[in-house]
């Protein structure tokens, strides 16, 4: 067979293609897998909630993190 190799300058510049950053056209909807979950989608809206709620309130933490 015929082998076809790719240097990984090649393979680097391909990330950056348009068309590498667009999801296929015939995906299925799968929650968790090819869409966010239910739950990360919550997750992720409460964790805007509670960054804008220190903002509002004047104490900022140094670090933030994801628990």
């Amino acid at each position: 067979g015929t082998r076809i190799i790719y240097d990984r300058k090649f393979l680097m510049e391909c990330r950056n293609s348009p068309v590498a950053k667009t999801p296929p056209s015939h995906l299925p909807d799968i929650p968790g897998v090819t869409s966010p979950s239910v739950e990360e989608l919550k997750l992720e809206n409460h964790h805007v909630q509670s960054c804008e709620e220190k903002v509002s309130t004047g104490e900022e933490e140094q670090f933030d993190m994801d628990i």
